[in-house]
């Protein structure tokens, strides 16, 4: 019972310790590199959908060459739309999700296909951070599992 008593005087007194001290100044860090501290601020400013196409059928063939060894491509696009805009609030950084209808076309298999791509247009996160990064699924063809299941996990 007695080292009952003594934990919670010694609690008690470290709680009001900790809650007695005068706030301190703002560092010379603080005072200089604030913005860093505090994050990025994003401007919310994301290109549409049509933006990132060009960029998935050029990647897209090169995985598909270098990884799997097939010479699938994506032909064509078509039945374009906006799934979501900043689905997860204002504190998270700003992505457009998108999906559209591509013609995926290989002279291996000796046939075309239309299948969904699945994709989102992300700010400050392409090269170096400094512009809009794409990241895109081709449903049926994700052999990875990167966004399993079926790309579910490329969109909201």
């Amino acid at each position: 019972m007695r080292s009952l008593k003594l934990s919670f005087a010694a609690a008690l007194f470290m709680g009001s310790a900790l809650i007695a001290q005068p706030a301190s100044a703002a560092s010379w860090l603080e005072m200089n590199f604030g913005s860093l501290l505090r994050g990025p601020a994003y401007s919310g400013s994301v290109p549409g959908c049509e933006w990132g196409l060009y960029k998935i059928p050029r990647r897209f063939a090169h995985k598909e060459f270098v990884f799997w060894g097939s010479d699938a491509r994506i032909d064509d696009f078509s039945d374009l739309r906006e799934i979501a805009f900043r689905p997860w609030g204002e504190r998270v950084i700003p992505r457009r999700y998108c999906e559209a209808k591509a013609l995926v076309s290989s002279v291996e298999y000796g046939k075309q296909v239309w299948t969904k791509v699945y994709y989102s247009i992300g700010e400050d996160t392409g090269f170096a951070g400094m512009t809009w990064g794409v990241t895109w699924c081709v449903a049926g063809m994700d052999r990875n599992l990167s966004y399993a299941p079926d790309c579910k996990q490329a969109r909201p």
